[in-house]
């Protein structure tokens, strides 16, 4: 199976504290560590290894965060030869997360916010071969539009994970096959003040014709196909120390799955046994599982 990925690279600063400071607060006691990600390169490697052949399009600096980055698609194994080079920093993320495994992230673009529609273009075949698009909103907003019109003209499903939260045009929402957001992030598209599954899925389903796959969580997933609405229950983690790759283990799991043909049920607890896993482990890269990883979830 063939996947194409346009999304955001970048490197991540994490601190893990006890709690988060107060404002104008100085906590000191923290660990620090520094790795890749960026969900589009995250997805990516997901997918890859889970079994699928992945060309990933997204944007680096020419500096050593980039640099880094093509040698951890190159190991990974993902076709890193559509990445343009641009003149800005590589993305940098900083995470803060707690003992209890919740996080918060600030990120500064950089190098992402030179992604351009013109890239996209370059990378049409790519699409065109793939089985999947995947797409997420860490790049510019006129570069998710292109992906997606790029795959429905070349014929190609688009998946669409709508983080960090903002919506699509119209026009460019008719052409989602499936829609992954979380709670959060179904709140913004929908303008919904609510966590009710249900509310959100109803509100959802007036805007996006695609199947939907809503995230929530310890409460697991709901899946909706337009037709039939079910309710995943959870895989429950062996632990939970960090959060923060939770969604793109998800996503990864669910692409894979949903190009094996794999009926909603399976793809989603294919999925959810891929986001326990990510929780369970420090940082993103070692919490995104190879397929022996998930087999007993099955």
């Amino acid at each position: 199976m063939r996947i194409a990925v346009v999304g955001s690279y970048g490197t991540g600063m994490t601190m893990r504290t006890s709690r988060m400071p107060g404002r104008g607060e100085t906590l000191s006691g923290a660990a620090f560590s520094l790795g890749p990600g960026g969900k589009g390169s995250n997805q990516a490697i997901g997918a890859a290894r889970l079994g699928a052949e992945v060309a990933l399009l997204t944007a680096v600096g020419d500096d050593v965060l980039g640099a880094q980055g093509r040698e951890l698609w190159r190991h990974e194994g993902v076709d890193a030869s559509a990445v343009v080079t641009v003149d800005a920093a590589t993305m940098t993320g900083v995470i803060l997360v707690e003992d209890d495994g919740e996080n918060r992230i600030i990120v500064a673009p950089g190098a992402l916010d030179l992604l351009r529609p013109v890239h996209v273009d370059g990378f049409a075949d790519t699409i065109a071969a793939a089985d999947l698009l995947m797409v997420c909103n860490e790049i510019p907003a006129d570069v998710v539009v292109a992906a997606v019109r790029t795959a429905a003209d070349r014929g190609t499903r688009v998946l669409f994970n709508p983080a960090p939260a903002r919506d699509l045009p119209q026009d460019a929402a008719d052409l989602v096959d499936l829609l992954t957001p979380n709670l959060t992030e179904a709140q913004v598209l929908t303008g919904l003040d609510t966590t009710d599954p249900d509310a959100l899925l109803d509100a959802l389903r007036e805007r996006f014709s695609s199947t939907i796959a809503l995230t929530c969580g310890t409460d697991g997933a709901y899946v909706d196909d337009g037709t039939d609405r079910t309710h995943i229950s959870p895989v429950r983690a062996a632990r939970v120390v960090d959060t923060t790759g939770a969604g793109d283990a998800f996503n990864a799991a669910f692409a894979v799955a949903w190009c094996r043909g794999w009926d909603l049920r399976r793809a989603a607890r294919y999925a959810a046994a891929a986001g326990a896993f990510a929780v369970a482990h420090h940082e993103v890269i070692p919490g995104l599982p190879h397929s022996e990883d998930l087999g007993p979830a099955l």
